[in-house]
């Protein structure tokens, strides 16, 4: 009977010491859904925090945070958006609309907005080949393009 019992409990603590030591695993960074901070890429200093999320296979993006200087607005109104988004309030709004999926890229006509100058661009966003945790932005018109480094938020 003492035999039984020692090795119940030698069995118990090894199934617990295991799950203490088991490797917590990370989220997937292979996608580009989660929260990404946006850099200005003309002051390289960050600018906002978007949330990407999919629904119905397609792509979609939200700002959730600004980092705005002291003194200014820290949660400002879209002046210069046009229609239903003018003065909306920046947090909160959706800046990404409907991308597809096309190989390793998402990319929609009129698929993102900036805030700044309330206008719409075509867009297409993939993941940085060598790092998983860079995501490249990019909006156009025709064959002109502006292209953002966008960091995943751990």
């Amino acid at each position: 009977m003492k035999l039984i019992l020692a090795s119940v409990i030698t069995l118990m603590l090894f199934v617990s010491t295991s799950f203490v030591n088991a490797p917590v695993v990370a989220p997937a960074a292979n996608t580009v859904e989660g929260i990404w901070k946006t850099i200005d890429d003309e002051t390289n200093q960050p600018k906002s925090e978007v949330q990407i999320f999919s629904k119905d296979g397609k792509l979609y993006g939200k700002i959730i945070k600004l980092f705005k200087k002291p003194g200014e607005n820290q949660d400002p109104l879209c002046d210069k958006c046009t229609g239903s988004l003018h003065n909306k309030k920046i947090i909160g709004m959706q800046i990404i609309y409907g991308l597809k999926k096309d190989g390793n890229e998402w990319e929609g006509d009129n698929g993102i907005l900036d805030p700044n100058n309330g206008k719409f661009y075509d867009c297409k966003l993939w993941l940085d080949e060598k790092n998983p945790n860079i995501l490249n932005v990019r909006g156009y018109i025709g064959f002109v393009y502006r292209t953002q480094t966008w960091h995943r938020v751990k």
